[in-house]
């Protein structure tokens, strides 16, 4: 083996330059199972950089490290790299006063001084007639009185050099703020002060990541026992959504809970850390994932802040992307994506009720994973548990994704969890074989160069149409990866959706049979009443010229097709279109849901979700105003919820009825294909592309795909009426190059259960690409 062409973990200052490269191929060495072995980790000091949970463990088997060593080289890591990376925007740019925040890595969290003029943001400032604006400032947490954080509006600051992924390190003496400093003293060191919280006691009892380690270490030495702990030393963050026994858990909301950690593990939690993976950290989250909702009422927000890509709570703040620090991660799963693309934890857990793991992966240059609903259990989690929402996996090979699905099966119960009656899904489902085992590696595919022959692959061209000049190159660059790399490298056969907004591309055949084509069939069998349904004024919302949709004649015809269903309707919006809305977009009941969880929790001061308004500081006041209004809600059984259970279950059968017409066994598309925007920055088109598998309950990846260097900067302008501010991007608006490439993402999905395929087809994208580039100014420490 010639181990000079290929330095494993360790490099010096005259490497930093080729750094990312050079980390990809020693990654993908480790996944492959080729020119990485424990004799050649012997030969060079090893790092937790790009590091697969494989590769830790043949490191700690072959003596080269332990696991305490690897947890402290991540300690290391969010010492030197996650601290505050955004700056305020106030009224007159003035500099503030010097503040700190709570204890984070051992020291309190620094916040810059300087703050950003809102001119400088906002043009014709001076004509704004709308609330107050939200403007940043310093203010003290309700949570810790001691401590500051940044509230209202804020910016990336250019190379900050930070990114603020994780909200909490298990780490004692800071991984509660209840039971912070000697409140946390190690049993071993006697008696806790006298006034300690009384949780404080059995709280402490508990070790934390490094003495968890250390326990390891001492059992199991250079010799784990790899098959009953398969995640063995796999360094974990958790969205601070899943209940965690040993930190921290507010959904990164600023609450003064009696003790702010719950008494029982979120059972993604209690799975993994069963299987030897170390519970690390808490990932900063977008405040109780897309915020509380405001189902209506007598509150009403007194200042406004300006919507801009924001991903941040009260507590922990905004992340940073990694590879431009002014600019988005794309929420709510923010912080962890952020945290497995600077490796600052080996794997992550993620949440997403809409597109809040694909989006933080997509634009953080890592791999997700989000499985059919019900193969990951959701309980333990606050709010968000719908039909949408799923616990989804963050890591930097779809391998060892697959890896962290395989561990969450537990050997008495497989994928059930009583406390998730999602996770009452039929048997056939789960896959009878390891989920890793399909994965496509390096040697593999030197063997068969063609591994994707046979499948048939369809592209979503919906979610290629190029609206503005900002969304040309990210779909042009998807097209040729699909193309080149899928068809032409890997074997695979291409069909395409079509729509009037993309050109028919003559090379891909089209679809014989539509989404469309299986809805004209399916609804007026099953779902007759939406064809009276109406918008709001007062129109029929599957009305087509010439035809009376409410009459029994159509019905009768459409399912034969002898008569046209409306092109308004496609696979993108049938979540929407017509739907018997609930009162909020993604259809949860937060007082009910929130009241739910606080009784399992049994917390002495938040009994309930009253309780929880009384005593929190919302990341807005546009929260704040729907989290009150929640308190008084009475709509708990109108309607929506069971409408959006049967149109789940129609799109779903529509889907699969599409795929057996066609012989289709995945879909691609981009996950977005606008430019990743700025911090409270102007953004035009859709942030994220879904809104099909969350609703349809069905498995999707998505897989660095490259870099992109262009972008068309979009502004901002005031609305008509000068009370709100909106995104624009003028037509003579220029092309300009990005001060930093930036990551892309191609996604694919599927029909329930066919993660198996979706992992062959990743990977093996993965294994003929190596499109992971890790942020280069955050590499291993020794290069700085």
């Amino acid at each position: 083996m010639n181990t000079t062409k290929l330095p494993l973990f360790s490099f010096s200052i005259a490497q930093k330059s080729r750094l990312p490269r050079l980390q990809t191929l020693a990654i993908w060495g480790a996944v492959a199972g080729i020119l990485i072995t424990p004799q050649s980790y012997a030969k060079s000091e090893f790092q937790v950089e790009e590091a697969t949970i494989d590769s830790i463990q043949m490191a700690i088997k072959s003596g080269q490290t332990t696991c305490q060593q690897v947890v402290q080289a991540y300690i290391a890591r969010a010492k030197a790299y996650n601290g505050v990376c955004t700056a305020l925007v106030t009224a007159d740019g003035a500099k503030i006063k010097a503040v700190k925040g709570y204890i984070r890595a051992g020291s309190p969290l620094v916040f810059p001084t300087k703050t950003v003029k809102a001119t400088k943001v906002f043009p014709a400032l001076a004509d704004y007639k709308g609330l107050p604006l939200d403007y940043g400032r310093m203010e003290t947490t309700v949570s810790d009185p001691t401590a500051f954080a940044q509230m209202g509006m804020r910016v990336g600051m250019p190379d900050a050099g930070q990114v603020n992924a994780l909200e909490t390190l298990n780490i004692r003496g800071e991984r509660s703020i209840t039971c912070k400093g000697d409140f946390d003293l190690h049993p071993s060191k006697g008696a806790l002060p006298s006034n300690a919280p009384a949780g404080c006691e059995k709280f402490r009892q508990q070790p934390d990541a490094l003495e968890r380690a250390a326990e390891l270490d001492a059992k199991y030495g250079s010799n784990p026992d790899l098959a009953a702990m398969p995640m063995y030393c796999a360094v974990a963050a958790f969205k601070d959504v899943y209940d965690t026994k040993d930190m921290r858990t507010t959904a990164n909301n600023d609450v003064n809970f009696a003790m702010d950690v719950p008494p029982t593990d979120a059972t993604v939690v209690a799975r993994l850390r069963d299987k030897g993976a170390i519970i690390y950290a808490k990932s900063v989250a977008h405040e109780f994932n897309g915020g509380p909702g405001n189902p209506g009422g007598d509150a009403k927000p007194k200042t406004k802040m300006i919507a801009g890509g924001q991903g941040m709570g009260a507590w922990a703040g905004q992340p940073c992307n990694p590879y431009d620090t002014e600019r988005v991660t794309r929420g709510s799963s923010s912080g962890s994506g952020v945290a497995i693309s600077t490796n600052l934890a080996t794997i992550g857990i993620c949440e997403q009720s809409g597109a809040s793991c694909q989006g933080p992966a997509s634009r953080n240059g890592i791999v997700t994973l989000l499985t059919t609903k019900g193969l990951t259990p959701d309980s333990g989690g606050i709010g968000y548990q719908w039909i949408n929402d799923r616990a989804g996996v963050h890591s930097r090979t779809l391998t060892d994704a697959a890896r962290v699905l395989d561990a969450l099966k537990d050997p008495v119960q497989g994928y059930f969890d009583p406390r998730d009656p999602f996770t009452a899904i039929p048997k056939k489902i789960a896959s009878e074989q390891p989920y890793a085992s399909f994965a496509i590696t390096d040697a593999m595919l030197k063997q068969d160069a063609k591994p994707l022959k046979g499948m048939r692959i369809a592209i979503l061209r919906e979610h290629m149409v190029k609206t503005t000049k900002n969304h040309e190159a990210i779909s042009d660059q998807i097209d040729k990866e699909i193309k080149i790399v899928l068809r032409d490298q890997l074997g695979a056969e291409l069909v395409e959706t079509s729509t009037a907004n993309y050109p028919d591309d003559p090379d891909v055949p089209n679809l014989r049979y539509s989404f469309n084509d299986a809805l004209a069939e399916i609804l007026p069998r099953f779902m007759p009443e939406i064809f009276t349904r109406k918008n709001k004024k007062g129109e029929l919302v599957f009305a087509v010229p010439g035809y009376d949709v409410t009459s029994y004649d159509y019905l009768l015809e459409l399912s034969r097709h002898e008569a046209p269903l409306t092109t308004e309707v496609n696979m993108v919006n049938f979540a929407t279109f017509g739907a018997t809305q609930c009162i909020t977009s993604l259809c949860p009941d937060t007082l009910f849901d929130l009241d739910r969880y606080l009784k399992d929790r049994g917390d002495a001061r938040i009994t309930d979700w009253a309780a929880w308004v009384n005593n929190a500081k919302f990341r807005q006041d546009e929260s704040r105003a729907g989290a009150e209004n929640w308190v008084n809600f009475k709509g708990h059984t109108d309607p929506g919820k069971a409408d959006t259970l049967a149109r789940s279950y129609i799109a779903r059968l529509a889907l699969q009825k599409m795929m057996f017409e066609n012989q289709i066994d995945a879909f691609v598309h981009p996950e977005n294909t606008v430019p990743t925007p700025k911090i409270q920055g102007a953004n035009v088109g859709s942030i994220s592309l879904d809104s099909i598998s969350p609703f349809f309950q069905i498995p999707r990846i998505a897989i660095p795909a490259g870099m992109t260097k262009v972008i068309y900067e979009p502004s901002y302008k005031l609305n008509e009426d000068k009370t709100d501010y909106i995104s624009v991007l003028p037509e003579k608006t220029k092309q300009s190059k990005l001060a930093h490439p930036l990551p892309i993402s191609i996604t694919f999905f599927a029909g329930q259960g066919d993660e198996p395929l979706l992992i062959k087809l990743g990977t093996a994208y993965e294994a003929a690409t190596h499109h992971r580039t890790p942020p280069p100014n955050f590499g291993p420490l020794a290069s700085k």
